[in-house]
């Protein structure tokens, strides 16, 4: 994806005193708003900005707003590619693993938008597999695989998932177009 607009400083605004308490941090959003790009219905920027940065958009600076709505562009013309391309945001740990939680969460945020209208991917016989790599990040609050991986090969689990995931996203945008 070649942004046109400083990812960083859009990332240094999310995370700082100066955003909306709720808004999503920048894995958060990415995944976010891939999850809105793929949905099965046009969900309208009306809908998911104020979700996504945690404020009407009247009360975020205009630039975030532009940098908010360029990632999503973004991200739409990298799907619509030929071939599609994914690049998902993920956070990179200290000790080097990658850390798709996040973006799985902001992901299934926008699923839960419309919840009836996935069903028909997720209920599907030959497709349901395509959501399972950003399901796999799943955790109850006591920590523990919502797909009852195994604690023991929870690690290993979350990333053959996390390299499964441009695969996923790109042929479920491709499943509803």
């Amino acid at each position: 994806m070649d942004e046109s607009f400083d990812l960083e400083a859009l990332d240094g605004y999310l995370s700082s005193g100066d955003s909306p308490e709720n808004c999503m941090m920048l894995s958060d959003l990415d995944g976010f708003l891939h999850g809105v790009i793929c949905s099965p219905t046009t969900i309208p920027s009306e809908e998911w900005i104020p979700l996504a940065l945690g404020s009407a958009p009247a009360d975020v600076p205009s630039w975030v707003l532009d940098d908010t709505t360029d990632l999503y562009m973004g991200i739409a013309q990298s799907l619509m590619a030929d071939p599609p391309v994914v690049e998902p945001i993920f956070w990179q740990a200290r000790e080097g693993h990658v850390i798709a939680m996040d973006w799985c969460e902001g992901f299934m945020q926008a699923v839960a938008l419309r919840p009836k209208e996935w069903l028909r991917l997720t209920e599907s016989g030959t497709d349901g597999h395509l959501i399972a790599p950003i399901v796999a990040h799943l955790l109850d609050d006591n920590g523990n695989s919502v797909m009852g991986i195994p604690q023991e090969k929870l690690d290993e689990a979350l990333a053959e998932a996390t390299d499964a995931i441009p695969v996923a996203v790109a042929a479920m945008f491709a499943y509803w177009r």
